[in-house]
């Protein structure tokens, strides 16, 4: 998973970054099945705990980890991991206690959008008309699907106001994850952030002990997202984003939701409402037109 030595948003994806998108683009999707999973026995801190602590053990694993990174960095570093790990992989088991594996997948399409967003209001990025008219588009479907349900009260609009929080906190992530790993290149990146977000989740993780009881199917979910949804696709992403940048490496939402829908649909029976449909087609509208280059 080298870094190759060149411009980004400016060249056309090469046949590795494709392989690399639709990688991280299906363990993530698969990720919402095996979180939901997981919380059919554990709590959701355990679930999230058992997930950073398997990603941070296959990302040591690789010897490049190890590779030195400059002190003045670290503080980039802590926040990556908190936005990037911590926060969101915090966020989703407790939001899935209330919503559809489905439906937490179709709000994350949002991502490109609040990547976009974030670029240009938190990092200074140039936005065209273009990619304004995306961002626009995008909210209106991010409402058409969180609507039917946040309508309802409830613990169910918590469920999708934590998503969306989520999906913000990795807009942040992505935009900081850039230009650290084409320093460092992705391991040593996604290594230093996971250590940050398992010191941080691991007393959310203990806590969850009393109320869990031991399956091997929810740990065996748990080790699967650990290992390739916050190990192994993390360090795909990351490397995805030094080669071709923030805003481009957002399009793994495009396939994300549909792993997830049919996962949850075929695994799980949930039911798709023509809403929330409707409303990832238009996200996904949205999020093509916001990660434009012109």
């Amino acid at each position: 998973m080298a870094t190759a030595a060149r411009p980004v948003e400016t060249n056309h994806m090469q046949t590795l970054d494709w392989g690399l998108l639709v990688f991280a683009s299906a363990v993530w999707g698969a990720s919402f099945l095996f979180t939901a999973i997981g919380l059919d026995h554990f709590a959701p801190g355990l679930v999230t705990a058992l997930r950073v602590w398997f990603g941070t053990l296959a990302v040591w694993s690789f010897p490049s980890a190890r590779r030195a990174v400059d002190q003045d960095d670290w503080p980039r570093l802590v926040a990556l991991g908190v936005t990037w790990m911590a926060m969101p992989l915090t966020l989703f088991p407790i939001a899935q206690q209330w919503i559809d594996s489905s439906l937490a997948g179709m709000l994350n399409s949002a991502m490109p959008v609040a990547t976009a967003v974030i670029s240009v209001v938190a990092f200074g990025a140039a936005m065209s008309t273009r990619q304004a008219t995306g961002v626009a588009v995008g909210l209106l479907g991010v409402v058409l699907i969180g609507l039917p349900s946040a309508s309802s009260g409830g613990s169910t609009a918590i469920g999708v106001a934590l998503v969306v929080a989520a999906v913000l906190s990795y807009g942040v992530a992505v935009n900081l994850a850039g230009p650290l790993q084409q320093r460092y290149g992705s391991v040593p990146v996604v290594a230093r952030a996971l250590l940050v977000a398992a010191v941080l989740v691991t007393p959310w993780g203990l806590a969850g002990v009393p109320s869990s009881a031991f399956d091997a199917a929810a740990l065996g979910a748990c080790a699967a997202l650990g290992v390739g949804g916050t190990g192994l696709a993390f360090v795909a992403a990351a490397t995805l984003t030094g080669r071709v940048g923030p805003i481009r490496t957002s399009l793994v939402t495009y396939l994300m939701p549909i792993v997830a829908v049919i996962l949850g649909t075929v695994f799980r029976d949930e039911v798709l409402t023509p809403w929330a449909v409707a409303g990832t087609v238009v996200v996904l509208g949205g999020a093509f037109l916001a990660t434009r280059s012109v």
